[in-house]
């Protein structure tokens, strides 16, 4: 999800090396016919199949096991949602009145580093699949590798950004083509005995998304659909998913009847002339009306107000869907939560103008971000869906009991730097100039960039033409009376970068500066997708390039790692260390401008 909105909403949109790659034979992109959606053969498939169901598209229908089969359906992640809260979201989602859950799939999350594989908790999609079918939902699975969702890199793991040479994602560049093809090796597999003619709930799998509003490189996506064949067989519904305009559909589908090109569109849009658009990309009695993201609400960046549509509104567009036998599947039906710093960002007409997104993911979807349903965009919508529903819907649950734990007093326990200053396990790369945290191994959270100065009587100017995404500059000496405590000077913004100006100092040795950098959230969408975090450019001191650079990683994966009793070990800033029971001697008396990892919008 990531187009611009119509303007009939109420809500105003703003758009969503240290490696190397591994040896591998040489790659010839596959361009052999692709099976229509209406092939039986499943020579492809290595698995062993227990044929219980069939689900097909003819006479511009969907059919599932011979009967006519209306798609009323929602997003609903897997990964925005505690496993412990699946089931009790899901029944949530039933008694809506939906027969159909679409989910995505985050390559970051499984992979977080290359070749470590993540599949347990949160990140367990096969236990949320067989959930999803214990309570009679079909699924359509978002494979990508490319998602979108407001989320992190558009769920390409960071890691990526760091192999040199750069790979193209999103391309047929053959580098990138081998690593998604690894790990499809991994996803696909697991998936496979899930799909609906094995007995499973996957009926449609989703192949990149929204590419149309990206690129034009046909061979990517013809390698995209060769590799799920290959995995998941000839009987599976592949689908794109694409703005519904002729120029996003002309790009991102592909022609024939070996992919359905499903569409999407603002809410306030009119819906059949899009659909009627649609059917000239797909096959003729192929193309059942389907919008698969009817937007329920919309995402909210840091500083804006918490996005809003209207629920008679909102219903109102969902009515004109179904009432004519079309295909919804409603994008949110339930938002959750980017939990850890997996929030994605936006960018406008450069990649200066940037907007993360908020950890929330409310959506302001019918279930709400805490599982509330007493809400009149879940009324409104229930009503329509009721309609419209071949069977009689659950009864809805009440919303979740709530309590009130009270005041909470935050107590102060040390200083940043007196952290760094004792511990051991540290990572710190050396380079002459400014690495990106990608480059040092390191996703998420800060990094702690270190050079050294000489004195001036005047001051001094710091200028970084290009830092992603947030900047907390401080300075040290270590012969003035605080023995060589870092104090604060100032920010600077990826988004209102400026010249800082660094306080004069009678400083007898070199000033130590350290600039904390904050990634608060890759780009997701758009020509800035590819979004490196950290120092990006020369640093310039006084117009000259400050040089002789020490990297730190403070990725923050686990607060309960801070160390507590570890001895003093020299990091990389040996006079900062001498000084430290001096500094001790003197905290009554000393002050320092605290860290925060919050934006200052």
């Amino acid at each position: 999800m990531a187009r611009k909105r119509s303007k009939r909403t109420t809500t105003t949109f703003v758009f969503c090396g240290l490696l190397s790659i591994i040896a591998f034979c040489a790659f010839v992109p596959v361009f052999a016919p692709l099976p229509s959606l209406s092939s039986h053969s499943n020579h492809h498939s290595q698995h062993k199949k227990v044929t219980t169901g069939k689900f097909g598209i003819a006479n511009d229908m969907f059919w599932k096991d011979g009967k006519p089969f209306q798609i009323i359906g929602g997003d609903l992640h897997y990964f925005r949602v505690l496993p412990e809260y699946w089931e009790d979201r899901l029944l949530r989602a039933k008694a809506l009145g939906l027969n159909t859950i679409q989910t995505y799939v985050p390559w970051n999350l499984h992979e977080p580093k290359p070749g470590k594989l993540v599949f347990e908790g949160i990140a367990d999609i096969v236990s949320f699949l067989k959930l999803c079918h214990k309570l009679g939902f079909v699924v359509m699975l978002r494979a990508g590798p490319y998602i979108c969702a407001e989320w992190d890199l558009g769920g390409f793991p960071a890691w990526l950004l760091a192999i040199n040479p750069a790979v193209r994602p999103r391309s047929s560049d053959p580098n990138f083509l081998r690593l998604v093809e690894r790990w499809w090796e991994i996803l696909l597999p697991k998936v496979a005995p899930l799909l609906y003619a094995n007995g499973g709930p996957i009926i449609m799998v989703q192949i990149e998304n929204e590419y149309g509003s990206y690129g034009n490189d046909k061979a990517y996506l013809h390698h995209l659909v060769t590799l799920a064949r290959g995995h998941l067989g000839d009987d599976i519904i592949l689908y794109t998913t694409d703005g519904g305009s002729r120029e996003a559909l002309e790009k991102g589908t592909i022609r024939g009847d070996s992919v359905f090109s499903a569409v999407d569109f603002g809410t306030g849009d009119e819906p059949w002339p899009i659909f009627e658009l649609q059917k000239e990309f797909n096959a003729p009695g192929k193309s059942p009306p389907l919008s698969a993201e009817f937007y329920t609400g919309w995402l909210t960046h840091w500083g804006e107000q918490i996005a809003e549509t209207g629920a008679d509104f909102t219903a109102t567009a969902l009515e004109k869907i179904l009432e004519r036998n079309g295909s919804a599947v409603l994008y949110m039906v339930h938002g959750g939560t980017n939990f850890g710093f997996y929030n994605g960002a936006n960018t406008g007409g450069d990649e200066s103008d940037y907007k993360p997104d908020l950890t929330s993911y409310d959506y302001d979807a019918p279930i709400r971000e805490s599982g509330d349903v007493d809400n009149a965009k879940f009324k409104a919508l229930r009503r329509v869906i009721k309609q419209h529903s071949a069977a009689s819907l659950p009864s809805v649950p009440s919303n979740n009991e709530k309590t009130g734990y009270g005041q909470i007093h935050l107590q102060k326990k040390e200083l940043f730097f007196d952290i760094l200053n004792r511990t051991d396990s540290i990572e710190v790369v050396e380079s002459k100039n400014p690495l990106p945290m990608e480059s040092v191994g390191q996703m998420f959270g800060f990094l702690l960039y270190v050079s050294e100065y000489a004195a001036k009587d005047d001051g001094s100017i710091l200028f970084i033409a290009k830092v992603h995404d947030r900047a907390q500059v401080f300075i040290s000496c270590s012969s003035e009376v605080n023995g060589g405590r870092p104090i604060f000077v100032g920010i600077i913004e990826r988004w209102s970068n400026r010249t800082l100006g660094l306080p004069k100092t009678k400083c007898l040795s070199t000033i130590s500066l350290y600039v904390l950098v904050e990634n608060m959230g890759r780009v997701n969408y758009g020509q800035y997708i590819f979004d490196k975090k950290g120092i990006l450019s020369s640093v310039y001191l006084n117009g000259r390039i400050l040089q002789q650079w020490k990297m730190l990683s403070i990725p923050l994966n686990n607060l309960n790692e801070i160390p507590k009793s570890n001895p003093i070990i020299q990091v990389a800033y040996s006079d900062f260390i001498k000084n430290s029971a001096l500094r001790k001697a003197k905290d009554e008396g000393t002050t320092m401008q605290p860290l925060c990892s919050c934006s200052s919008s």
